[in-house]
């Protein structure tokens, strides 16, 4: 018999959410006096010399970067203003550039600047406020993390060259579907995507099928939803709780995990899980969500076992 909830699943959403705010890309320097290719404002350690550590300093502007550093931590500062030159000795070479915490708008992002780096794999400048994504040049990137800003759109095409982009983060901003049509299309190598807490109302065009999507919080409904967009085999996590929606969208039998908590489904039809079924033929879901909708264990097909036999968890209160 299918349970209808177990306790640890609200621990594995939390451990799922949390990943996304951690500081993980930090290494574990040995701080102390710093190599002499440094800033005086920052640290350097010895024993790496290619970070750049200006992080927590109420920093109003970002420093000149000097050659030879590859890893630029700025975050939890009170940056307001990226001024002209700081790059210049590191336009190819700098990797990583974390912005977060800081007060920074496109208005006071000087020309020549990001927009110059050509080699860089990650950028992180969430908590900020920027109105449109101020976007790199580099075919590298690989992580992209605006979050907790206030973009209003994301015009196609930035993205149409980052061939390398695995991980893109926008929760908790202002966008709409209009907004961010077409923004991702040709994304092969995306990995997870991540537009929750936006203002979507509609699935957007061109949403690659990625490993985990992540919609919650936005106010979609059944019209916004393209008939078997999520049906697609790559597409492992799909997150679509916080919204309006009457009914379960189809999914591909390759979905594990589905979250559909908190919206207004009224119904429990078996289809949008199981076309056919056979010894072969049924959902690798393993987790489900329910609970906060119109609908109840009774609301389950009997044959329902046979669709779900792997679901370890269905959630319905």
């Amino acid at each position: 018999m299918l349970p209808l909830r177990v306790p640890i699943l609200a621990v594995l959403v939390t451990l799922s959410l949390c990943q996304y705010y951690d500081y993980d890309y930090q290494p574990n320097p040995v701080m102390g006096p710093s190599s002499p290719n440094c800033n005086q404002e920052c640290d350097c350690p010895f024993n790496f010399p290619s970070a750049m550590y200006c992080d927590s300093r109420k920093l109003k502007f970002v420093p000149i970067v000097p050659t030879g550093i590859k890893y630029l931590y700025l975050q939890n500062n009170l940056i307001e203003e990226i001024k002209a030159g700081v790059f210049d000795n590191v336009t190819d070479t700098l990797r990583w550039l974390i912005l977060d915490n800081n007060q920074i708008t496109n208005a006071k992002i000087a020309k020549g600047t990001i927009d110059k780096l050509s080699g860089l794999e990650k950028l992180f400048i969430s908590f900020n406020n920027l109105t449109e994504p101020a976007i790199p040049p580099s075919k590298s990137l690989e992580e992209l993390r605006i979050m907790n800003n206030k973009l209003s759109k994301f015009p196609s095409g930035l993205l149409t060259d980052k061939e390398n982009l695995t991980s893109i983060h926008l929760q908790h901003n202002d966008l709409t579907s209009e907004a961010i049509s077409g923004a991702f299309k040709g994304l092969k190598k995306l990995l997870s995507l991540d537009v929750s807490h936006n203002k979507l109302k509609k699935l957007p065009a061109g949403v690659p099928s990625s490993l985990y999507l992540r919609v919650s919080h936005n106010k979609l409904v059944d019209s916004g939803i393209p008939a078997g967009v999520f049906n697609v085999t790559s597409l492992l996590e799909l997150d679509l709780s916080f919204n309006k929606l009457q009914s379960i969208p189809e999914i591909n039998e390759q979905l594990e995990q589905l979250y559909l908590q908190a919206n207004e489904i009224n119904k429990f039809d078996l289809s949008s899980f199981c076309k056919h079924m056979g010894p072969l033929n049924y959902s690798r879901l393993k987790h489900l969500r329910l609970d906060g909708n119109n609908v109840t264990h009774s609301s389950m097909p009997a044959d329902a076992v046979n669709c779900l036999r792997q679901a370890s968890d269905i959630m319905f209160e």
